[in-house]
């Protein structure tokens, strides 16, 4: 039962990111004057904040992908689910890291509790090597 929710848990953790990369290809704002991903800290002075968007909606889209497909996996008890998982949940924290904009403000925006929930789900299922 537990697996179950779990892989509901991470397909949903997966659309989530698909709202970020509405937000970074702005096609919406998931809140009025959210900017993210401009501005940041790593790449915006050599790439601009347009390419900058470009990168963090592709990324977002294949972490989005990696999350659902493992989480399927997980579902129909497919043997690949882990490292599908870890991929994507490592790719998502890395680009939430690259394009945060180096204030400590409103981190909540940046992807701050999508790369704790991330860092959870890395080690819950690499570490403890849950659920069996």
């Amino acid at each position: 039962m537990l697996s179950i929710i779990f892989g509901i848990f991470l397909i949903l953790h997966g659309l989530v990111h698909l709202l970020y990369a509405g937000q970074s290809w702005r096609l919406f704002e998931l809140r009025p004057e959210m900017a993210w991903p401009d501005g940041a800290w790593l790449f915006s002075r050599f790439l601009g904040d347009e390419s900058i968007r470009l990168l963090a909606t592709v990324l977002l889209v294949l972490s989005a992908a990696g999350f659902v497909t493992g989480g399927l996996g997980l579902l129909f008890r497919g043997e690949w689910w882990r490292p599908v998982i870890a991929i994507a949940a490592a790719v998502s924290s890395l680009l939430f890291i690259v394009c945060w904009n180096g204030k400590f403000q409103a981190l909540d925006d940046q992807g701050g509790i999508g790369i704790l929930i991330n860092l959870a789900i890395l080690a819950l299922i690499l570490l403890f090597k849950w659920p069996a």
